[in-house]
Formats: C-alpha cells, sequence, structure tokens
C-alpha cells in the first residue's frame, strides 16, 4: 500500500470535457500510479477527439485561490502545470509557488497548442511562461513545435534536438524532457537533458489515432514518480511506459485523435 504522506500531486491545469487530455488525463493518470491528485482548475474546454469548440477562464485569483487551500490543507509532493492560457494567471500561479512552496518539484508541460491545431496560450503569455514560470521548474516536457516556440528556432530533425535542449536548458529549468514524437520517423527519441549530461530514450512509432493527452499524461505521469521521491530519470522512464501501455490498449473512441486507455494497469 502506498504511504499516504507521499504521492501527493496538484495538478494547476484546464479541464477537457472529452475526458481524453488536461485535468481529467492528469487525475486518471495520478490515480492509476498510486499517488492522490488535487487540483486547480484554469480553464474550462468544449472538448472532443476532433478539437476544442471553445474555452472558459478561469480567474487568476481563484486558480490561486484553489491552490492555496490545497497547499495550506492536504499539501503536495510534486505539482504539475498544463494550460494555463493568460499573463495574470501565470503570475498568480508563480506568486503560489514562492509564497508556499518554493521547494516543492514542478512540472511544467508548456501546453501552447491542443492535438487538433487550437492555439492554448495567449501569445502575450509566452513571456510570463518563459520569464517566470520555467526558471521554477523541476523539469519541463516540449513536444518539438513547443520547443521550437520557446526557443525560437526550428528542430527539423533528431540531430537538431540535442542542441535545441541545450538551448531549453538556457531558459533555467533544472531540467528539460524533449519529445520528438512530431518526428516524421519511425524511431522516435525523447531528449531528457540535465546540467550533468543527457539520457536518450529511443521507441519504435505506435501506429495510432489515439495520440490525444498523450502530453498532459506524461507530464503527471513524471510528477507523480518525483512526489512518490523517485529520482528524476526514473521518474521519466516509468511515465514514459506507462503512457506507451495506455496509447497500445486504448478505447478507439471518438472520431478523431481518440483517448488513451489511462486504467490499463487494472488489467495486468
Amino acid at each position: 500500500m502506498s504511504n499516504p504522506s507521499r504521492g501527493r500531486v496538484l495538478i494547476v491545469a484546464g479541464s477537457d470535457s472529452g475526458g481524453g487530455a488536461g485535468i481529467q488525463a492528469d487525475i486518471k493518470a495520478v490515480t492509476m500510479l498510486g499517488g492522490f491528485a488535487a487540483t486547480a482548475i484554469t480553464a474550462l474546454t468544449a472538448q472532443n477527439t476532433l478539437g476544442v469548440h471553445g474555452v472558459h477562464e478561469v480567474p487568476a485569483a481563484f486558480v490561486a485561490q484553489q491552490m492555496r487551500v490545497v497547499l495550506e490543507d492536504i499539501g503536495a509532493d510534486a505539482i504539475k502545470t498544463g494550460m494555463l492560457n493568460s499573463p495574470s494567471v501565470i503570475e498568480a500561479i508563480v506568486r503560489v509557488l514562492d509564497d508556499v512552496a518554493p521547494h516543492i518539484p514542478l512540472v511544467v508541460d508548456p501546453v501552447m497548442v491542443a492535438k487538433g491545431g487550437a492555439r492554448l496560450l495567449q501569445p502575450e503569455a509566452e513571456v510570463a511562461l518563459i520569464e517566470q514560470l520555467i526558471p521554477r521548474a523541476t523539469i519541463i516536457t516540449p513536444n518539438l513545435p513547443e520547443a521550437e516556440a520557446l526557443i525560437g528556432k526550428a528542430i527539423p530533425d533528431a540531430a537538431a534536438m540535442p542542441a535545441a535542449a541545450h538551448s531549453l536548458l538556457g531558459l533555467r529549468p533544472k531540467a528539460v524532457l524533449l519529445k520528438g514524437g512530431h518526428l516524421d520517423s519511425s524511431e522516435l527519441l525523447d531528449l531528457l537533458q540535465t546540467p550533468e549530461g543527457e539520457t536518450r530514450f529511443l521507441a519504435q512509432r505506435i501506429d495510432s489515432r489515439s495520440t490525444h493527452g498523450t502530453g498532459c499524461t506524461l507530464a503527471s505521469a513524471i510528477a507523480a514518480g518525483l512526489a512518490f521521491g523517485k529520482p528524476l530519470r526514473q521518474a521519466v522512464a516509468e511515465a514514459r511506459d506507462y503512457v506507451r501501455q495506455a496509447m497500445l490498449t486504448a478505447p478507439g473512441l471518438g472520431q478523431g485523435h481518440g483517448p488513451l486507455n489511462h486504467g490499463w494497469p487494472l488489467n495486468h
């Protein structure tokens, strides 16, 4: 049985009404990995496997209040951020982190664009993300389009990923997991970069349209590992394995990019 004093993850992200990504995916992943998920919801989306059809922002002060009441009572062993949308929300989150959670491991998934192409981060919020939140991160988990937006350079192939990861490390997170899933190749590279060196994770591409929520799920799974005190490299490796199995056993729902099978450990 899990130690009840460990494994607490506070997730600060948007809601996905389709249940495949965002807060819903985060809660499922943390729960299936034995942790306890608490949330601060930053936005509501009307969303399904075909795309994002509407976004309703939560006021920044209320996002901060959600965080504070959870941290002051339940506490957290790791914090994960996802969809943040606006500069005011990012600034409010940073104030709470500095006030009551400066030493808690922080996983920042820099959610910028939805799988269907809808922009989820206001352009002016990118500056706040880069200058205020990323420097506080234990690890950031950008995919290639997000990494290109963060560093302002194209990443055309796997050979360009190490230099890009170093550039991302220059934004002052403690570590970077640069995800290579957007590359057009059968073998995919994820690159974990820290000041001490790099770790390469190679895997064969899974031919599937059930890819909705992979980024959210991976970041939350990493946060769950860190919340249990696992070393970063182990947390990343185990999170990748969890997501891969969730893709391989996906239920095939919806007409677009379908959700994963977050509950696969129940059947193993």
